[in-house]
């Protein structure tokens, strides 16, 4: 079975990398939190003491991070730099190892990254990912790929470890658009299933029973069906648990203005994904950016909470 080199074990990266273990791949990983290497360590996995640690030798090199210039930096060695000990991962791993990010970027990022692999003979993909914490625990996700055919079929197996639906959206930095037009649906399908459960509420309605009728109504959709954002409505679900874990408001206020950005290269028109993004910019200035995204339900409750 290959190795797999894994950087960056948050709430997503770690149960992902802990499912590669469980399928039986040789599994090594870093993280600036050393917490979460032990954590995957008592799973069976191999820890580093830095990214170029765990990916050098590795068949596959798989990372999970924040943002664009993580991974461009991660990648790819910086040009003006004279320290030969931080080398981008391009310039470490061996010849044939490919290369798979699952950080939700922006596209030119991954695009960038892909140029100075192809340039080393690597084959890069961009495969974000959807399904939230609950997927990435049960080895459900959806991966979201752009890149080469070859890099696409190289990386099945390990995909296939981690997700249960992989889709080939396309060239270099395509997995990267797919998936902000999917994160901007679903951050407008939580605002209206949160204003329409509260005006139900509003009007004496039991949000379990307005939340069963319109599951199976014109309305349905995922954030009932697998998320619901109202307490107690739903458990094992962040909303019943005080809106801890899951996918946290800044995350989905970093994807918001990546697809606005998109927006306006594209010149496409995206007025509810603007309006999305403003009602969680705003719920993040409250002090819930690192709250669950499906919090946002408190905002139409504190609406009413200010007419009273």
């Amino acid at each position: 079975m290959s190795t797999v080199a894994f950087i960056g074990l948050g709430n997503m990266g770690g149960p992902m990398a802990a499912n590669l273990i469980k399928a039986g791949f040789t599994v090594k990983v870093f993280d600036l939190v050393s917490a979460a290497m032990q954590a995957l360590a008592e799973q069976g996995a191999l820890t580093a003491t830095s990214a170029c640690g765990a990916a050098a030798g590795a068949d596959i090199v798989v990372t999970m991070l924040p943002a664009g210039k993580h991974v461009r930096s991660l990648y790819v060695t910086d040009a003006t730099s004279t320290d030969d000990t931080n080398k981008g991962l391009i310039d470490v791993v061996a010849p044939g190892t490919l290369l798979i990010d699952c950080s939700t970027i922006d596209a030119d990022s991954a695009r960038f990254v892909a140029e100075h692999a192809a340039n080393k003979g690597l084959e890069f993909i961009d495969a974000p990912v959807s399904g939230g914490t609950a997927g990435a625990a049960a080895g459900t996700l959806t991966f979201i790929c752009g890149g080469s055919d070859k890099a696409f079929e190289q990386a099945q197996g390990a995909l296939n470890a981690m997700g249960a639906n992989i889709f080939h959206a396309g060239g270099p930095g395509a997995g990267q658009v797919a998936k902000i037009c999917n994160n901007m649906l679903l951050s407008v399908l939580m605002v209206a299933t949160s204003e329409s459960l509260q005006m139900g509420v509003d009007h004496g309605l039991d949000p379990k029973v307005l939340s069963d009728i319109m599951k199976v109504s014109s309305g349905g959709n995922w954030t009932l069906d697998k998320y619901n954002p109202c307490p107690g409505v739903m458990e094992s679900v962040p909303s019943s648990n005080d809106y801890q874990g899951g996918f946290m408001v800044d995350l989905m206020v970093k994807d918001l203005g990546l697809s606005q950005e998109a927006a306006l290269l594209s010149n496409s028109s995206t007025p509810m994904g603007a309006l999305a993004r403003s009602l969680y910019v705003n719920h993040a200035k409250q002090g819930n950016g690192k709250r669950d995204f499906s919090s946002i339900f408190e905002q139409f409750a504190q609406s009413k909470q200010i007419k009273k």
